[in-house]
């Protein structure tokens, strides 16, 4: 369908939206201050006027249809624009200042966080940034940051998630430990090397397996809680790691080990206090937020289907 030739019902698109992000119209009823049976009808409404179903129904709730999913972007569209809207008019009013906190990893800290942000120094000169590299889950509810960018979905109702894509991870080596310990011809051969990732292996071992990797735990010979020191013990050649394609593929020295390997599929979530949703400095850095890491991941080499798997 040619969503840009349909006229829409703000109010209906955004039930929709809140829909697909809460995953229940009793969960975007609460984020939207109204009740479940008007978010149902408004989403029954935009069904219609668009002559398309945009949720299944059943006694497990609700799920996006191929159609539902291809609508989520365009909303998401018009929301982060009503959003820019919003905050011009916050900014005319009253300038948009403070300090914003996000927690990320240290590799997407280092790797992109930088580049994705860069636009807010325009947008909003007066938002001061924190970074906080870590690899726990850092508790919103205490207010230990501002807004997390995590693998997981939480399930807490004071926080607000949205889901704005996923990472690729691959098998990567570099050349120089492939060239002196050899190139793997099957996934079988893969467990015969060295490994080196985080201090917990086991959450990889599954899914490893599952593509035929028997490797096992003392296969990791090298471990770090730092994505950073991990990508540097990989780029020295002390053996294989699963990294983010989009991080890997560009950079010389490194190669994918099984070239036709399925990738593991890492969620990426946005997320802060439902509280804060109103305040215009964090909204801005949200919104530029999730514009960037779907940039990121709409790269070459950035999306594909695997297990979900924690490192955020």
């Amino acid at each position: 369908m040619n969503w840009e030739s349909v006229s829409f019902d703000w109010n209906q698109v955004r039930a929709f939206l809140a829909t697909a992000e809460e995953g229940s119209f009793s969960g975007a009823a609460r984020v939207l201050g109204t009740t479940q049976p008007t978010v149902g009808r408004q989403v029954s409404a935009l069904e219609d006027s668009l002559s398309v179903t945009l949720f299944e129904r059943s006694v497990r709730g609700l799920t996006l249809t191929a159609a539902g999913n291809d609508l989520l972007d365009h909303a998401r569209t018009m929301g982060e624009g009503a959003m820019s809207i919003s905050l011009v008019a916050a900014r005319q009013s009253q300038e948009v200042t403070g300090e914003v906190t996000i927690t990320a990893t240290h590799l997407l800290s280092a790797a992109v966080l930088p580049t994705i942000l860069e636009p807010l120094r325009d947008l909003a000169p007066g938002v001061r940034l924190r970074i906080i590299c870590t690899n726990d889950l850092k508790s919103l509810i205490q207010r230990d940051a501002d807004i997390a960018i995590r693998n997981v979905r939480p399930d807490r109702y004071e926080l607000f998630a949205r889901r704005v894509g996923h990472f690729r991870g691959n098998l990567y080596a570099s050349t120089a430990y492939l060239d002196r310990v050899g190139r793997p011809r099957s996934p079988r051969e893969v467990a015969d090397h060295t490994f080196v990732g985080s201090p917990d292996p086991e959450r990889l071992l599954a899914p490893l397996r599952d593509r035929g990797i028997p490797v096992r735990a003392e296969s990791f010979v090298m471990s770090s809680d730092s994505g950073i020191v991990v990508w540097e013990l990989v780029k020295q050649g002390y053996g294989i790691s699963i990294l983010p394609e989009t991080i890997c593929e560009p950079e010389r020295g490194i190669e994918k080990v099984l070239p036709g390997f399925s990738a593991l599929e890492f969620p990426i979530w946005l997320v802060t206090h439902r509280e804060l949703q109103t305040s215009p400095r964090i909204r801005i850095v949200f919104d530029q937020l999730a514009r960037g890491l779907r940039g990121v991941m709409a790269s070459p080499g950035a999306n594909s289907v695997a297990p979900k798997t924690r490192t955020t």
